[in-house]
């Protein structure tokens, strides 16, 4: 007999509330770790060192994405086979997932070790920034196995009714990397190294306390019961599949923006766009952060067959990320200039770039909080081609198609419209694709 969950049976709203205020916390807060290294970067070794950071973005997004891709294909695999009362099969999905996931890890570990300068030239570091770029991947690396396993953990604490887990690890990561970023790069004048080792133990501490439930053989996932199932592997990396694609429309967004932006203005050109990139990723993070707190409660209700609740946590959904949106739109808008000043300092040139860019890129938050949640409402469901749609087209598609057309046009102001346009773009997909998958009706679920 199936277990009740409250994912199942407790008011949506609440459940909302519950679930996604700690994700939107604990999303916002692990997105901080880069942009806290670029504070101290951009203020205490300067604009280099802060462009450096940017460009290992792509092998930073290397370890998140692979962990996304497990973790969230995870998450929305057991949500769904609790909700259809199969106890058995959600512990093997998630000791398979853990398995995959340490074997991976120690893959990335090896080549961010031994091949960090190759890297760092294909990531585009010149002569200026090579050495740090390559210091900060290669330490970077070593922490690539307990960032992963921090990720997994957190994800699946949501689904055992433990959401706050996720967002306490995070709070204490933040603190870290905080305190760690003033020791090792104000006063022991570690620089990059010293980055890299702040954002890599803050992810990781937060390891020690995600992990408390799963220690427990009483809860319904943990990490001493089930057993290796390879026929699982392919449905979570099919459903985690549009994660990996996201990860990988951040390094593309990362590495083309630099290219354009080193071909146009030269480093200063990069460090603008790192300040706006860094401003910009705290409301992104938002809207992820209401598409992850949704997840488990949309992928338990789907396999419950309950799609009245499916379709009231959508529409809650919507109305919080156009109102998120607005907000986030008037700040970057009027307040554009004080809040690039703390990563730029006193540099006037990166400043007014970077402050120009900022009115342009602020349109885009009316609308990518629409196609981050579709694309985590498909990946909960299971609809994986839909999301690996939506993320494609926001991150990679029309990003390129931007990034090649709107600089010919627009000069510089072209590329920092690129963004806007892809969320524009990718929403009128996204809205076709919700009106071609509708959930059944009350009346065909019941038969």
């Amino acid at each position: 007999m199936k277990q009740e969950n409250v994912l199942g049976t407790q008011k949506v709203s609440k459940l909302f509330v519950q679930f996604s205020l700690p994700a939107i916390m604990a999303m916002v807060i692990n997105g901080m770790q880069t942009i806290i290294d670029g504070i101290f970067l951009g203020n205490f070794v300067g604009h280099n060192a802060m462009a450096s950071v940017n460009l290992v973005q792509p092998f930073t997004q290397l370890i998140i994405g692979s962990s996304m891709i497990i973790s969230i294909g995870c998450l929305s695999f057991i949500g769904r086979s609790l909700g259809e009362g199969k106890n058995e099969e959600a512990q093997n999905i998630f000791k398979t997932s853990l398995i995959c996931m340490v074997i991976v890890s120690v893959i990335i570990t090896f080549i961010g070790v031994i091949f960090n300068k190759p890297l760092a030239v294909i990531l585009g570091a010149n002569d200026v920034l090579l050495e740090s770029v390559a210091t900060y991947i290669k330490t970077l690396a070593l922490f690539a196995l307990p960032m992963s396993l921090m990720f997994l953990f957190g994800f699946v604490d949501r689904v055992i009714e433990k959401p706050e887990l996720y967002l306490k690890g995070s709070i204490l990561s933040v603190i870290t990397n905080i305190v760690l970023n003033y020791i090792l790069i104000k006063e022991l004048k570690l620089g990059i190294m010293g980055a890299a080792i702040a954002t890599g133990m803050s992810y990781s501490i937060a390891f020690f306390i995600v992990i408390v439930p799963l220690l427990n053989k009483n809860t319904v996932i943990n990490i001493f019961e089930g057993r290796f199932d390879k026929s699982t592997i392919w449905p979570v990396a099919y459903n985690g599949s549009s994660e990996g694609v996201t990860a990988i429309a951040i390094a593309t967004t990362a590495y083309v923006f630099n290219m354009a932006f080193m071909k146009i203005a030269g480093e200063v050109g990069i460090a603008a766009f790192t300040s706006i990139s860094y401003i910009s990723q705290f409301g992104t993070l938002i809207m992820f952060g209401i598409s992850d707190g949704i997840g488990p409660i949309v992928s338990y209700n789907y396999g419950y067959k309950k799609y009245d609740r499916v379709e009231d946590v959508l529409k809650i959904s919507y109305r919080v990320t156009l109102s998120v949106g607005a907000v986030l739109f008037l700040i970057l808008f009027l307040f554009g200039k004080d809040l690039v000043s703390m990563f730029a300092g006193n540099n006037k040139e990166v400043l007014d770039m970077a402050v120009s860019g900022s009115k342009i890129y602020a349109f885009s938050f009316f609308l990518n909080g629409f196609n981050i949640v579709y694309s985590g409402y498909f990946t909960a469901i299971g609809l994986a081609k839909e999301s690996i749609i939506i993320s494609s087209c926001r991150g990679i598609i029309f990003i390129i198609l931007g990034i090649v057309i709107l600089p010919s046009v627009f000069d510089i102001q072209g590329i920092w419209m690129t963004i806007p346009f892809a969320e524009l773009m990718t929403l009128i997909i996204g809205i076709g694709l919700m009106k071609k998958n509708q959930l059944p009706s009350l009346k065909e679920a019941a038969a």
